[in-house]
């Protein structure tokens, strides 16, 4: 096959400048090293842990929202709302607390393989740590949902405190939720398999253990305080602080500031019936600006 005249253009270019050369070389240095990262299984190893166990990055993102029933919105490499650390850009259906919950099982269920390797998938066993029961509805919506989450891609860059690059995902090699699934009709059978690159997310202990019994007791209706679960998860800090304006947009929520304020309440009540926090008060900041205040229950 004849080189096409942008690449005839850029080898000529290069051997005229030994800079672009090398410029040229790190670059398909960076795309080899992703590739071979994207398709080489590890195995990941996280103490403590049976499921419940995200990435910080992604807890801190608006990734996965409380959204509204019939609000599920397509995004197509969108900024999603992170912290300063982190630049995180995706495509897909807008994930909500069950595709999360969904995530963080299938993360679970995987952790006797390396990552990146087929997973045979018991789905009753599945929905039923999910406590969603096994009924014609529930496995329509896991296989539904699976094949969302197949589809939808990110790209997470990572930064330093002083703004440069810790690393990146998805940057030339596109990292997919769940890399790939297949079923068998005639046996009814599951598989599905991760990618690798979620071994680097959890990397240097950068993500958060949910206490799984006590999200799965957090009432209907209740998945804005899911999403705070998540947050606070984040941070050991005893008295956690967070603006309103940032929550909100974290959370995709569209309706006025007076309701989210609302809807905001009632889910910090419910974490504190199942004393996730101890304590929180919707006040205004040292800068003047509304803010939410979550106190933590005693670390054991």
């Amino acid at each position: 096959m004849k080189p096409s005249k942008t690449a005839e253009n850029r080898e000529t270019k290069s051997r005229r400048d030994p800079f672009e050369w090398v410029r040229q070389k790190a670059a398909e240095a960076v795309v080899q090293a992703e590739q071979e990262a994207a398709e080489t299984p590890r195995q990941m190893f996280l103490p403590g842990f049976d499921i419940g166990a995200f990435p910080n990055h992604l807890n801190r993102s608006s990734l996965i929202a409380p959204i509204a029933r019939g609000r599920r919105k397509f995004h197509r490499q969108a900024a999603m709302v992170t912290r300063k650390d982190c630049v995180l850009e995706y495509t897909g259906e807008q994930l909500d607390e069950a595709d999360g919950d969904l995530i963080m099982a299938l993360i679970a269920f995987a952790q006797p393989f390396p990552v990146g390797a087929s997973v045979p998938l018991n789905r009753a066993e599945l929905l039923r740590k999910l406590e969603r029961g096994t009924g014609k509805q529930q496995y329509e919506w896991l296989h539904r949902r699976i094949k969302a989450l197949t589809e939808a891609t990110l790209f997470l860059e990572a930064k330093k405190p002083d703004g440069s690059t810790r690393y990146s995902i998805g940057k030339t090699v596109s990292f997919r939720i769940v890399m790939g699934f297949s079923y068998d009709d005639e046996g009814e059978t599951y598989s599905y398999s991760l990618d690798p690159r979620w071994v680097q997310m959890f990397g240097n202990r950068e993500y958060s253990l949910i206490d799984w019994d006590k999200r799965m007791q957090i009432g209907r209706g209740q998945d804005m305080a899911k999403t705070l679960q998540r947050l606070v998860a984040t941070s050991a800090d005893s008295v956690q602080w967070y603006a309103l304006d940032w929550l909100k947009a974290k959370m995709e929520y569209v309706s006025p500031m007076r309701k989210f304020r609302k809807a905001l309440d009632a889910a910090c009540n419910e974490l504190e019936r199942l004393d996730v926090i101890t304590a929180h008060k919707i006040e205004d900041s040292t800068k003047g600006k509304p803010q939410l205040s979550l106190w933590m229950p005693p670390s054991v």
